[in-house]
């Protein structure tokens, strides 16, 4: 029975959400309820336009925060917990909640309100972070057609509610493709040289899959296209058939049947095109970069030039060595796409001398996660405690923490932290993503919590999850995300955190995070070995190091193909013309990378980040953000990374700076505070051992 409305966990407006208590039930009478009473304070807003800070943004800033409570607990539910009625109520009212955030982006009494705000005599009494919202609010009426009339309004408006219907669906095709898709092998021979972190892990999945017992040794195993399973088992699997018809499922995943989104990709980039020819862009490359730190689109092709430039003859080389370690192996033929990951995994241990197996039992993610808060306590002087009982959440296996400034004793943000893969219904990949940006409301200071969501393995029976060196990495990178959102300063929840950072600056603090896992003290000090809880030995740390830059050049390659393919099909791809999306995927592979692209590969049918992410036209952000990253990082190693002093004087500094300001100012400007120049490539290049 569905709680009274008044009742509803999605209508509350103060301390946590609720997970406890929400229900696929009570989505669409709060939607309903909520959005009448929005529309109202809206309606009023209209009438009685107070063009000052206190009279017009403090309003805007609480709609936000009623709007922050109501449907972002939906969207994050349908990524963690999803299901085929939550998919159905989310997709009902998706138009509503357009609808609505249309009608205050195209509110031309706010508009006016807004602009009269920075053409007013009070401009200048207002602080800059203030100023930046005004401008950032501005820009995004532009963008949301504010100045549009009539049939193109009307068209616009189509538009903007048939993308969101076309990401969602995008989005769930994909999950469900990865769901649909099982290899079940019970024959132990065909395990050998598994990692035992597989065994465990597919074993488990037969089990939960099958309700039913699979033994970690006798099988059966069950193989999937989830990221945890399917990279290592391309990585140890010795039967090539068996890799071959694994690899093509992945590359082929949401390519046909009733999940092919093929025309769904046709359509969008279509509409996108449209959707930014009524705003007066060219093409939609050009209205992405118009909110981006890139200057011009010009300026990110000639990044990705430079780059590949760079690393292609790496790139090369290393494909010509990969083929020749594989004959020495016996290997008769030439290397396919489902041989590289085998063939790369042994000559990395031939190289190297290590193995996954060798280095899991040392990182237990508890210990990890002392590792990890140990680190940022000593860098940006925070203390993170776990704090269950104060918050209910989604599933078992998430925990609640708190966030401390150690100097003032205050508290000044919490995060969820939901760090294993659950393939039945959680999408794939890491994130964070903003649960309640930091904001000051009728006088009332909200403080910051955040989501951070990894898809690591998950613990077997009563031991902990034994994470594998990426993973950790990946940790780290979600986390530094995190700390952006949390460590803010800024009191205007259009700015703070992550919010307002320009998007292709946006992973700078989330790269920065994951040198630290070469840094030997930090990374020996959250290792204990499951038997022995002693810490990594110094030799499999120095192979580690060695190993940071082993096919570097590949994976340069690999990521700066996917951002010129995405820049391609939103500035020169003509979705009505006679190419294909698909066959311009394979000519940018062809010419980019090593190895030549299969015919049968649709991999861009699941390309997510730039189809139901928020990544298009913007795929080139890692790597222009991760120029940035390495920059700062090389700050802390020209001072020395064990000069314990500077290094935390450092720390601060960019704390104050890259993690406090949030988007309140230009990014190259909040660089520039704590770089005191401008970002170089050179570390980039150097820590990627790109350089001859």
């Amino acid at each position: 029975m569905v709680e009274a409305i008044s009742e509803n966990p999605l209508l509350v407006e103060s301390g946590y959400i609720p997970f406890d208590r929400i229900q696929v039930e009570h989505i669409e009478p709060a939607v309903r309820q909520k959005l009448q009473e929005l529309e109202q304070r809206v309606a009023e807003i209209e009438a009685n336009i107070v063009p000052t800070w206190e009279g017009l943004m403090v309003e805007l800033e609480a709609i936000g925060k009623a709007f922050e409570y109501l449907w972002a607990p939906v969207g994050h539910l349908l990524s963690v917990k999803n299901s085929d009625a939550l998919r159905e109520v989310f997709e009902k009212m998706m138009p509503q909640i357009i609808t609505f955030t249309q009608r205050i982006g195209q509110s031309r009494p706010i508009y006016q309100g807004v602009k009269a705000i920075k053409d007013g005599s009070a401009w200048d009494k207002l602080d800059q972070a203030q100023q930046r919202v005004i401008e950032l609010r501005l820009k995004d009426f532009d963008r949301s057609g504010v100045g549009l009339e009539g049939k193109a309004k009307e068209r616009f408006n189509e538009i903007q509610t048939r993308i969101s219907q076309i990401t969602t669906e995008f989005s769930n095709h994909v999950l469900d493709a990865v769901k649909a898709y099982e290899l079940i092998i019970t024959d132990p021979e065909q395990t050998q040289g598994w990692p035992l972190n597989l065994k465990q892990t597919t074993a488990q999945s037969y089990a939960q899959a099958n309700d039913t017992q699979s033994d970690v040794q006798a099988g059966p195993w069950r193989v999937t296209l989830d990221g945890p399973v399917m990279s290592p088992f391309l990585q140890h699997h010795r039967g090539r058939e068996q890799r071959k018809e694994v690899y093509l499922a992945y590359v082929t995943r949401a390519s046909s049947g009733e999940l092919d989104n093929t025309q769904l990709i046709v359509e969008e980039l279509k509409l996108r095109k449209e959707k930014v020819g009524l705003l007066g862009f060219n093409t939609f490359a050009e209205y992405s970069i118009d909110t981006k730190m890139a200057p011009s689109v010009q300026a990110v092709e000639q990044m990705s030039e430079q780059l590949a430039a760079a690393a292609k003859p790496f790139a090369d080389r290393e494909f010509k060595a990969l083929g020749d370690y594989a004959a020495q192996q016996g290997f008769d033929g030439q290397l396919k796409h489902w041989d590289v990951g085998f063939y790369a995994e042994r000559m990395r241990e031939a190289l190297y001398d290590f193995t996954d197996d060798q280095l899991r039992p040392y990182f237990p993610m508890p210990r990890v996660l002392e590792g990890l808060f140990s680190l940022c306590g000593r860098l940006f002087d925070i203390e993170i405690k776990l704090a269950n009982s104060k918050a209910t959440v989604w599933h078992e296996d998430v925990s609640f923490y708190e966030v401390f400034d150690k100097t003032a004793g205050q508290k000044i943000a919490s995060f969820y932290l939901d760090p294993y893969s659950r393939p039945a219904d959680k999408r794939g990949g890491a994130w964070m993503d903003s649960c309640m940006a930091r904001r000051r409301t009728q006088g009332k200071l909200q403080l910051p919590v955040v989501y951070l969501v990894c898809n690591g393995t998950q613990p077997v029976g009563d031991q902990p999850s034994f994470m594998s060196f990426g993973e950790v990495l990946t940790l780290f990178h979600e986390f530094g995300h995190g700390l952006q959102g949390m460590l803010t300063t800024v009191d205007y929840a259009d700015v703070a955190g992550v919010n307002g950072v320009e998007w292709d600056a946006v992973e700078l603090a989330s790269q920065f995070m994951e040198n630290w896992c070469y840094h030997k003290p930090t990374l020996l000090g959250m290792t204990s070995h499951v038997e022995t809880g002693q810490p990594l030995p110094d030799g499999l740390f120095d192979k580690i190091v060695a190993s940071k830059n082993y096919r570097s050049g590949s994976a340069m390659m690999r990521q700066v193909q996917f951002g010129v393919t995405d820049m391609r099909l939103h500035h020169q791809f003509d979705p009505d013309g006679q190419q294909s999306f698909l066959e311009l995927g394979r000519e940018i592979a062809m010419a980019m990378s090593s190895l030549p692209p299969l015919s049968e590969d649709r991999s861009l049918c699941a390309f997510s980040h730039i189809f139901a992410g928020g990544y298009c036209a913007g795929y080139y952000s890692y790597k222009w953000a991760e120029v940035l990253s390495a920059d700062a990082f090389a700050a802390f190693e020209e001072v020395g990374l064990d000069n314990e002093e500077k290094v935390t004087t450092l720390g601060r500094r960019y704390r104050d700076t890259i993690l406090a300001l949030g988007g309140s100012r230009h990014p190259m400007e909040v660089y520039k505070d704590f770089r005191g120049r401008a970002p170089s490539t050179d570390a980039l290049l150097r820590h990627s051992g790109l350089t001859d």
